[in-house]
Order: C-alpha cells, then sequence, then structure tokens
C-alpha cells in the first residue's frame, strides 16, 4: 500500500519517502523478540527519524502497524501535518494475504502462521491487542478496495487539506 500511495503521489508532482518499521527493525533488532520495551524503542526511533525528515522538507509516508495509540498518538504530537490512515482489514483478510504475498518487503515471513502454532503471541490482532483509531483522518475498508482506490482517497485528502 505505501509503495502505491508513493507511486501515486509521484504522480500528483508530490515527492516523499516511505519510512518502514520492518526495515527500521531490521537495523534497530535484528534478532526481534517483539516485547513491550523493543516495540516502545522502534516507534520512539522511527517518531524520531520522520521528526527530522519532516523538518527538512521531506513528505514522509510511514509503513507500520502501529498497533498501540500511544505510538500514534507520540508521532501525531511531535510531527506537523501528522494524519492517520487506518487501513481496517478483517484478521482473516490479514492471514489471507501474508500467506500469498510474493514480496514481504522486510516484514517478517508467516507470522500468522506462527502465532497460530505460538511460537509469536505478539502478533499484533491475535496475542497483542490492535487498538484501533478512534478519529483517524482516512479510514478505509481495505478488503474492500485496492491499493490503487485506496491511494486515491488518501491523495484526495492531501490535496484537499493543502498539507
Amino acid at each position: 500500500m505505501a509503495r502505491t500511495l508513493k507511486q501515486r503521489l509521484s504522480n500528483e508532482g508530490i515527492r516523499s519517502q516511505i519510512i518502514s518499521s520492518d526495515q527500521l527493525r531490521r537495523i534497530l533488532t535484528p534478532d526481534p523478540v517483539y516485547s513491550e520495551d523493543e516495540r516502545d524503542m522502534v516507534y520512539q526511533t522511527l517518531t524520531y527519524i520522520v521528526e527530522v525528515l519532516i523538518r527538512n522538507g521531506v513528505n514522509v509516508i510511514i509503513d507500520a502497524t502501529g498497533n498501540k495509540r500511544k505510538y500514534r498518538d507520540d508521532c501525531r504530537g511531535k510531527v506537523k501535518h501528522f494524519f492517520e490512515v487506518y487501513l481496517r482489514c478483517p484478521l482473516d483478510t490479514c492471514v489471507e494475504r501474508e500467506s500469498s504475498r510474493k514480496e514481504t518487503y522486510m516484514a517478517p515471513k508467516h507470522i500468522y502462521v506462527k502465532a497460530h502454532e505460538s511460537e509469536r503471541n505478539t502478533v499484533p490482532g491475535m496475542g497483542d491487542p490492535y487498538e484501533a483509531p478512534k478519529t483517524p483522518e482516512v479510514l478505509v475498508d481495505s478488503n474492500m478496495l485496492s491499493p490503487e482506490e485506496i491511494s486515491k482517497i488518501i491523495v484526495e485528502y492531501v490535496q484537499k487539506s493543502k498539507l
């Protein structure tokens, strides 16, 4: 989704950079345990990087689950023109997508299978709760729309908001 959005923004003449929590995690925690402390550190670092980029005029797409509201609220409080896109998706659709994707873009593989087999009890939506946003600026049911349709909705919001 992030790559589709980046391409659409580019087509509209808006430059942007994707910051991926999965890519950042590979650097910060090459052998992740997904503990609360580890997640806090990853999201604090992600927010700091985004802050620096924004201060330097870079539009940023944060590619992250951000399963706790505190992560998103922290970023919202520190990043000018932050807006939240909630890609609502039923768990069974997440499981199906994860099992059939060919490219992971550095995301861990087979996370839902491992969570189901109790190897990973910290997967958001399974062993670790996902705290849905209360008032996202953009809300779409991602199981009902294609990435292209969703990116169009997001870009229309950006253009309307003049962010």
